[in-house]
């Protein structure tokens, strides 16, 4: 069963920080590039970050570069998203995928920067 998991969010105050986590199941996730994204109520779904398969990090966001960092660790066969200074409009969903030739999407989870 090809599954993939995020965890890790939560309420945050602003100037926070988070660690997302997205595990992988039912197949070789380190073979796949990797990307997340998110998605708030009302506005359109966006590419948060991109770390492929070689581990070469790619498109992040220009409103969280500098901030945010997508890696992956091949054992754990896991990739995370660290999210440091966090502000309000990071607010979201935040979604992990999978892509090889198939793409394979995780159910989201939530978070929430508010004072």
């Amino acid at each position: 069963q090809v599954q993939l998991v995020e965890s890790g969010g939560g309420l945050v105050q602003p100037g926070g920080s988070l660690r997302l986590s997205c595990a992988a199941s039912g197949f070789i996730f380190s073979i796949y590039d990797g990307s997340w994204y998110r998605q708030a109520p009302g506005k359109e779904r966006e590419l948060v970050a991109t770390i492929t398969r070689a581990g070469v990090t790619t498109n992040y966001l220009d409103s969280v570069r500098g901030r945010f960092a997508i890696s992956r660790d091949h054992a754990k066969n896991t990739m995370y998203l660290q999210m440091n200074s966090l502000k309000p409009e990071d607010t979201a969903t935040y979604y992990c995928k999978a892509r090889l030739v198939r793409e394979y999407w995780g159910k989201g989870t939530l978070v929430t920067v508010t004072s």
